[in-house]
């Protein structure tokens, strides 16, 4: 099973499929459609699967059956890396130190309020062991005007500038990172032009709480050239 792992990570994981044909529940979808329209109108409302903590603001230029194209205001987040063939284990070390981070491992030994999404970029690896890099970032909401200095080395806070990405969303459980790759092939597959995109990295986004049980809420993300 670990070889077939690693193997299925080495491969190119914008590989052509079958697009899913997921229909969220209508209320929600309508909600969510009507969170971006606002925020085209200027007044951000936050999308409910982001559950009711902060997430950053956007708003949706393209929709299209199966994913979205959107742009994101200028935003901060607070990262780390780990390079590794196993996802699970490699997002398990990364999450601790982010969370070690917003629950007082700084220089204000402050704690912060977790947001959304747990973001990981994916950059896979090339060489002989396939070792991947796995970057996962926590949202620094902008109630944080001066968020504190991580205390941990490993970790450190970075600002995006205004970006477009391809987002495409789907249920469920996400338990290893085949899932991501056939997720993020559709994504591909549905965009069909890989000159929009940059194609070295893809991001997986996690909105839930692995208590949630239902509707849950997950992304993944291709940056838009």
């Amino acid at each position: 099973m670990r070889s077939l792992y690693i193997v299925l990570l080495c491969l190119p994981f914008l590989s052509h499929g079958s697009v899913l044909k997921f229909k969220p529940k209508q209320v929600v979808n309508v909600i969510d459609q009507l969170a971006g329209k606002a925020s085209s109108l200027g007044k951000w409302h936050p999308p409910s699967f982001c559950n009711n903590i902060d997430c950053p603001e956007y708003k949706v230029m393209e929709k299209h059956k199966d994913y979205e194209l959107r742009e994101y205001v200028s935003t901060r987040w607070v990262s780390t890396n780990i390079a590794g063939v196993d996802y699970t284990e490699a997002s398990t070390q990364d999450f601790h130190r982010l969370f070690s981070y917003i629950s007082g491992n700084n220089a204000k030994k402050e704690k912060i309020a977790m947001t959304a999404p747990v973001l990981i970029q994916v950059i896979p690896g090339q060489g002989p062991a396939c070792e991947s890099n796995f970057t996962m970032s926590f949202f620094v909401s902008p109630k944080e005007s001066n968020p504190p200095k991580p205390s941990d080395p490993k970790v450190w806070i970075k600002k995006e500038e205004k970006t477009r990405v391809y987002v495409r969303y789907f249920p469920g459980y996400v338990r290893k990172i085949e899932d991501w790759i056939a997720q993020a092939s559709k994504l591909a597959a549905s965009i069909g032009n890989p000159d929009l995109y940059v194609q070295d990295y893809y991001f997986t986004a996690g909105y839930d709480s692995p208590f949630r049980l239902f509707f849950r809420h997950n992304e993944i993300w291709f940056i838009a050239k």
